[in-house]
């Protein structure tokens, strides 16, 4: 690299190199900021005294993501040359690019060596104890924040209460609103964050009506939130407000924010409108990485995977993120072999991670494909030079378990570097209830009360154990044991989205302004069901208390079972669409097996496409059959 003529003595080369090194910064050019970089060292820049080249170089490189580069530049410098920028820069950069934990353990060194902590300092230390969830230092922080003077600044207060918040301290993060002098728009943004996600939208929405300023990202958090609840009415008027009557604008934040609400809660109708939005409002929107990965992941989660693979397949550039989103979504759909297939080019253009892998490995689970789990599983070290993950070690657990493989899985679970967590004992939990392994089932429900005694499911399982071996005597015993310790099953719910509106179903369900209707067919259905052979299935259907003798309690538990949230809600698809159109239905919880057999008749008898989501996984019901082959 040449330097500008006007460039005659190394003080003015150095000062015209520091410009351009602060350029690259601004800018995140890297690879012109490491032949600066190489120029200062070749021109003999870097012996110089008092040019200060080395803190400009290192931050370039914190501001370009290289923690490495930047840490070493650091570590080069003399104390003496280095101030409060220099190690806030090193801070935020472990902050936003490496590990959250090294911030605060160079927080701690920066207090030992008597350095001056500034407002910025401060944000960044809090930054890093929210991405971590260590309460504890940001409490100690928040001492040093005032002990410093600092109290007063309102972006450290700001940074303090959103820590707070991500933390789940809300009490404390109200203190800290309640005592600031100062307050702007962020700081009501990040209590207003606070609230809807950890109190509710009520007392969301009482804050949001009362502040006299609202940007972008207040109004989105209230829109994505009744997203989320269902409420898509409420949530296009505001939209129309923020929109038309305060003319402010969605941006790339607010529309992947939207579509995360839109993908939890399969409203595809706000889905298509904000991908809408983005081709008509938004500058290359198609060509944002990020974006178009939220809208690919928003249609395969509410059941378009064919949406889903148009927009994959109009992206000139994807990273891992888009390639594990895809993945995902076949997964959730039951192809094992287009994942593999999938996978295997997906290796041709990005290196795979261990979120990768948890989509391929679930996939060959879904699909019952044994032999290639284990093999991607064990060539995770050797051939990808990635340890496996808890989810990854999830994956295979629940592979091995529901193929029969429990004694592998055991070993499996007994030959993890960690400690397994509820879902993988869960999942082998639900493979001894299929093969009816009671001993190691009881086994594991006992480590499972211990861990997490108010999760229910694990009973539940546990009692449809008993149920289906004919111990209806210890199922029953065993809820009510939990009944009598107040400890209620999570209730099954079924939502759906006809119209623009939001419908939701429970087991046995009255509470519908269509009920009357939703019955007759009902009953209706259940006839045609049994002309066509089916027979519920009520030996998981467990009843406290049971009927007057044995006939009643037949009954009463095939009139539960036929009531299920899932059956109401297809009834109410039957009598609310047109004939031949798609249902949609998505479960908070697993899809029972009596349901999934009665639903597959339903789709042929009434030609219908019935696509449910479950807690796990798609279901995709047509002509009598599923997509999951019945392995689920």
């Amino acid at each position: 690299m040449k330097w500008p003529t006007v460039c005659t003595t190394p003080s003015s080369v150095a000062r015209h190199c520091r410009a351009l090194l602060r350029s690259c910064a601004r800018q995140s050019f890297l690879n012109v900021g490491k032949q600066l970089h190489a120029a200062t060292i070749t021109g003999g820049l870097l012996t110089l005294p008092n040019t200060f080249l080395r803190n400009v170089i290192s931050h370039m490189y914190a501001a370009c993501g290289d923690v490495f580069s930047a840490r070493k530049l650091f570590d080069e410098i003399p104390t003496t040359d280095k101030d409060t920028v220099d190690w806030t820069t090193l801070m935020d950069c472990y902050c936003r690019f490496g590990s959250p934990l090294d911030a605060l353990s160079l927080f701690v060194n920066m207090r030992r060596e008597g350095i001056f902590v500034d407002e910025i300092t401060m944000v960044s230390v809090f930054g890093a104890c929210a991405k971590v969830g260590n309460n504890v230092f940001g409490i100690q922080g928040q001492v040093c924040m005032i002990k410093q003077g600092l109290g007063f600044c309102v972006k450290a207060r700001n940074a303090s209460m959103d820590m707070f918040v991500k933390c789940g301290l809300m009490d404390d993060a109200v203190k800290v609103f309640a005592e600031m002098t100062e307050r702007n728009v962020v700081s009501r943004t990040v209590l207003l964050w606070g609230l809807v996600k950890w109190e509710g939208l009520e007392k969301g929405k009482k804050l949001f009506d009362e502040m006299p300023e609202r940007n972008e990202i207040a109004w989105t958090l209230m829109i994505a939130k009744y997203v989320e609840y269902g409420i898509t009415r409420d949530a296009f008027k505001l939209l129309k407000e923020m929109l038309f009557d305060f003319g402010l604008r969605l941006n790339f934040a607010s529309l992947c924010s939207l579509l995360s609400a839109c993908a939890q809660s399969g409203d595809v109708l706000m889905g298509k409108w904000v991908h809408s939005y983005a081709l008509k409002e938004i500058v290359d929107a198609g060509k944002d990485i990020k974006l178009c990965t939220a809208l690919l992941d928003m249609y395969a989660k509410c059941g378009r995977i064919d949406s889903a693979i148009k927009v994959f397949n109009s992206m000139h550039k994807r990273n891992v993120v888009t390639w594990n989103a895809m993945l995902s979504g076949f997964s959730m759909h039951g192809n094992g072999p287009l994942v593999l297939n999938m996978f295997n080019n997906m290796l041709e253009e990005v290196k795979p991670d261990d979120v990768t892998f948890t989509a391929v490995l679930s996939a060959c689970s879904h699909s019952g494909l044994v032999d290639q789990g284990r093999e991607l599983f064990y060539s995770l070290e050797s051939v990808y030079g990635i340890k496996p993950s808890m989810e990854n070690y999830g994956c295979m657990v629940d592979l091995l378990g529901r193929s029969g493989h429990l004694e592998e899985a055991e070993a499996l679970i007994r030959g993890m570097p960690m400690s397994p967590n509820e879902v993988i004992l869960g999942s082998l939990l639900g493979a001894c209830r299929v093969y009816r392994m009671q001993e190691l089932g009881e086994n594991l429900v006992q480590k499972l009360v211990q861990m997490y005694p108010h999760n229910t499911e694990h009973h539940v399982l546990l009692s449809n154990m008993y149920a289906s071996s004919g111990k209806s005597e210890k199922a029953d015993s065993l809820r009510k044991d939990l009944r009598d310790r107040g400890i209620r099953k999570v209730p099954g719910i079924s939502t759906m989205y006809i119209n623009g509106q939001i419908h939701q179903f429970t087991a046995g369900d009255k509470s519908h302004p269509h009920i009357n209707e939703i019955y007759l067919m009902l009953d209706e259905m259940i006839w045609k069901l049994k002309l066509a052979g089916y027979v519920p299935d009520i030996s998981s259907q467990i009843l406290s208390g049971g009927g007057d003798d044995d006939t009643n309690e037949q009954e009463e538990k095939e009139r539960a079972l036929l009531s299920h949230s899932e059956k109401l809600a297809v009834c109410f698809g039957l009598i609310s669409t047109k004939v031949g159109t798609p249902i949609y239905i998505f479960k908070n919880l697993r899809i029972c097996k009596d349901c999934h057999t009665a639903i597959k008749l339903v789709s042929r008898i009434y030609s219908r496409d019935i696509v449910i989501r479950d807690r796990n996984r798609f279901h995709s019901f047509k002509l009598g059959s599923c997509s999951c082959s019945d392995y689920w």
